[in-house]
């Protein structure tokens, strides 16, 4: 049997538990090219209220009762396709669910986890999607050189924490902004940032220049909003913006979103402000995955986890990330492996 959790309601202003239902169903027999997969892990982020509420343009709009779409990692425990073979640990669409039954199809995106030696988890943060959002974002997008000023919003987040220290092994400086001392703390001591500032109590403006007097090379934005307008005014000539979330403007979807005031700090610095997907880097992942394995192997690169247990969990989970409780790659553990 199969348990999994179904969209009961859309969320109006924040999600609730009572938005998810509960459900077990049978587990259907594999056909031909089908294999199942025992649900190890699951991840949340911020797009999924957007799933939850018209598809946020990537997928098409889900239906009351269908099981919530979602990120997992987990193991193949039977199988009809020659290419994933009991044993194997894959990572891809798996939905809000204990086991999923995949095809091999492009819908799933099933790819094998290839680094071992390291936890499971990791292939849905540092060397998953997350992990691969921060380093092409950083250094593609961003196109980091050695010894420039990056500026972080939302730097204890998933995305967030990987920066630093991706910023650090380029030989440049990083600074991240977080919303408690706690995080603050947990970016300079582990995760490889050389200053925090802690937007809630402290003068962000004021901050930013003391850290960056010359101001600022790249800033790699994760909450768009009056932190995005902040930081405008601090950028270098030729500076790049990396857009890469919004997170502070995810609660309004009334049409009440903040509105830029410094947008016009992009052509008098002749910077550049992009946004980008992450699938549009997809040939680059085993490279990346091979590259940053190696780094957290030699100790270069630390990450962050955080990690509730059961699947019931999952709203609470999700909910953190609008709370701002999360401290790192926010995960929901589902179930144990074979071995």
């Amino acid at each position: 049997m199969n348990k999994r959790l179904t969209l009961a309601a859309r969320p109006e202003k924040g999600i609730k538990v009572s938005d998810f239902k509960m459900e077990t169903v049978e587990i259907p027999k594999l056909k031909k090219n089908e294999f199942l997969i025992k649900v190890l892990f699951l991840s949340v982020a911020p797009v999924m209220k957007f799933y939850m509420l018209d598809g946020a343009g990537i997928e098409s709009p889900m239906k009351i009762g269908d099981t919530m779409r979602g990120r997992g990692v987990g193991e193949v425990i039977a199988s009809n396709n020659a290419e994933f073979v009991v044993g194997d640990i894959v990572q891809g669409k798996c939905g809000w669910q204990e086991y999923v039954v995949c095809d091999g199809s492009s819908y799933h995106m099933m790819y094998k986890v290839s680094q071992r030696g390291i936890s499971y988890s990791t292939a849905l943060g540092i060397l998953g999607m997350t992990g691969f959002t921060s380093y092409f974002g950083l250094y593609k997008i961003g196109a980091l050189k050695k010894g420039e000023n990056v500026l972080v919003s939302a730097a204890a987040g998933g995305v967030g924490s990987n920066v630093g220290k991706l910023a650090r092994i380029k030989g440049a400086k990083a600074v991240g902004l977080a919303s408690t001392d706690e995080k603050c703390k947990i970016l300079t001591e582990k995760l490889g940032y050389h200053g925090a500032i802690n937007y809630k109590k402290e003068n962000v403006s004021e901050r930013i220049d003391a850290f960056f007097p010359d101001g600022v090379d790249v800033f790699f934005d994760n909450v768009a909003g009056a932190i995005l307008d902040t930081a405008l005014t601090k950028l270098k000539r030729y500076a790049r913006v990396v857009c890469c979330g919004r997170i502070s403007q995810y609660e309004n979807i009334d049409g009440t979103e903040y509105q830029l005031k410094n947008w016009h700090f992009i052509y008098k610095t002749r910077s550049k402000m992009q946004g980008f997907f992450i699938y549009d880097f997809e040939e680059e992942f085993p490279k990346a995955e091979k590259e940053m394995a190696q780094w957290i192997k030699d100790g270069k690169l630390t990450f962050q986890e955080d990690i509730l247990e059961g699947l019931e969990n999952m709203p609470v989970a999700l909910n953190r990330l609008f709370e701002k409780k999360n401290v790192g790659k926010q995960l929901v553990r589902i179930g144990l492996p074979s071995n």
